[in-house]
């Protein structure tokens, strides 16, 4: 039996057209942080650098602990010192990011650093950690359509919903990419749109 953990954590689900208060359990996730667009060439190594490892330690513990487990879609959390530059500006440069792939919490350093050691190429492995993320308190809906048609649904998430809720954001910006951007037409894209608040 494999695990899928986009099916056992619910958070991994989401309504378009609805904002959801949901409560997000401490995962697990490989990280790579950065700075600007994503269509630069930084994003680029870390997403060509989790990819190869995520697979890298599903087939390690599927040898070594004969526990299977499907790998879990890319993800990043974005963030600036304006969060205007996400919502009406959309000035990719100034963001900062943390490209992330969710793992299993079997899943150990000691792992983490025989798939390093044994990785082919991988640009960005230097920046690679294994890291514990706790959001808790999250808001969230799912997007449909291309990445640059967010803007609105993230104007009305942080100024319309969330203080009309009594909430005030907390932590940063979370997409999950439930499609793959290289196989997909850009307006069947789906994105989980995540905001932690207290």
């Amino acid at each position: 039996m494999k695990t899928d953990l986009k099916k056992q954590i619910a958070s991994y689900r989401a309504r378009r057209g609805v904002f959801d208060i949901v409560e997000v359990p401490p995962l697990r996730y490989l990280m790579i942080d950065g700075h600007g667009d994503p269509n630069s060439q930084p994003y680029a190594d870390a997403v060509s650098t989790l990819f190869p490892i995520a697979y890298r330690l599903k087939f390690m513990s599927k040898k070594e602990l004969d526990r299977d487990y499907v790998v879990m879609p890319l993800e990043a959390q974005w963030w600036s010192e304006n969060m205007a530059a996400f919502t009406s500006d959309r000035d990719k440069s100034r963001w900062d990011w943390t490209a992330m792939m969710l793992v299993p919490d079997w899943i150990t350093e000691d792992q983490l650093q025989q798939a390093r050691a044994t990785a082919a190429v991988a640009p960005a492995l230097d920046k690679l950690r294994l890291e514990t993320l706790a959001e808790g308190r999250c808001v969230q809906t799912l997007h449909l359509g291309p990445f640059d048609e967010e803007g609105p649904i993230l104007e009305q998430l942080h100024n319309e919903f969330i203080p009309a809720q009594g909430l005030r954001m907390t932590g940063r910006h979370h997409e999950i990419y439930l499609s793959d951007i290289r196989r997909t037409d850009p307006s069947k894209l789906r994105t989980i749109l995540r905001q932690p608040v207290e």
